[in-house]
């Protein structure tokens, strides 16, 4: 009715176990499919602004081994949980030091989970685990994340193995698609073209000019862009502050435009900056 079809091929993606493993979806699409789109626009939350990447993230655990002995007699024995109080600490201090990038914002760390593991509530703990949640900014790669924490003189002296989590939960039709749980920040170089269909179509829709930025959260684009290089970039309704907030809210206004702008980036890219 809008007169709007034209020379371009336009899929539309519902995908799934974004929450648990982002960018896991993507990596099915494009490996098993071997569809490899021009551009990607996410509609992940963005308030109606233009976002063009977003720090990477990977889930590490630090494992540090002890020996029980009975809780009468501590000295016998060799605390895990003890040995890795100082790894805690320097994982704090770590954190401060992290890469920082003008567009992205800085690097960063915390400790998510802590485990441990005794014969009884009785005895020395013999096995002490924790999770963290990294965050990485352009620039850092897992490799130099991983060697960081190995580098702490508190894990050296702990012996304590550094890995990164691997992801292999079944989706609802209960395919396994195994990965590492590691999502690569990215960023669209705000001159590229997919950048500018969106800056363009905005300005015409709406007469003013948009929010360009990032993302704080992650999105699929740690896929796309990150893991493939296929631009991405990102425009949707909804606040970020809202996602997963109880009682979370969408404005209508904001589904409105959203769909205004969708309706219209196809035809604005393939007219003015498709090959």
């Amino acid at each position: 009715d809008l007169d709007l079809a034209g020379d371009y091929t336009l899929l539309v993606t519902g995908t799934v176990q974004e929450e648990d493993c982002d960018g896991l979806c993507w990596q099915y699409i494009i490996e098993e499919s071997g569809i490899r789109p021009e551009f990607v626009v996410s509609t992940e939350p963005t308030s109606l602004g233009i976002y063009r990447g977003q720090r990477g993230r990977m889930e590490i655990r630090v494992d540090v081994a002890g020996i029980s002995s009975h809780g009468s007699a501590p000295e016998r024995g060799d605390n895990a949980i003890f040995k890795m109080a100082p790894i805690l600490q320097e994982l704090q201090e770590l954190h401060l030091r992290l890469k920082d990038d003008a567009f992205l914002g800085k690097g960063s760390l915390t400790v998510s989970e802590i485990f441990s593991t005794s014969p009884s509530r009785c005895a020395v703990a013999d096995g002490c685990a924790v999770s963290i949640d990294r965050r990485l900014t352009d620039g850092e790669t897992w490799e130099g994340a991983l060697d960081e924490i190995r580098a702490l003189p508190a894990v050296q002296k702990a012996g304590a193995k550094v890995s990164m989590y691997g992801y292999d939960r079944p989706s609802y039709t209960g395919l396994v698609y195994p990965t590492e749980c590691y999502f690569p920040c990215w960023v669209l170089p705000e001159e590229h073209a997919a950048c500018q269909t969106l800056v363009e179509c905005y300005q015409g829709l709406f007469n003013s000019e948009p929010l360009v930025d990032k993302w704080t959260f992650s999105t699929n684009g740690v896929s796309i862009m990150g893991r493939y290089n296929i631009p991405c970039i990102g425009f949707g309704p909804g606040h970020e502050d809202q996602a997963h907030a109880p009682n979370e809210v969408t404005w209508k206004d904001e589904l409105v435009k959203a769909a205004a702008m969708y309706a219209v980036i196809p035809s604005i890219y393939a007219d003015k900056y498709a090959g």
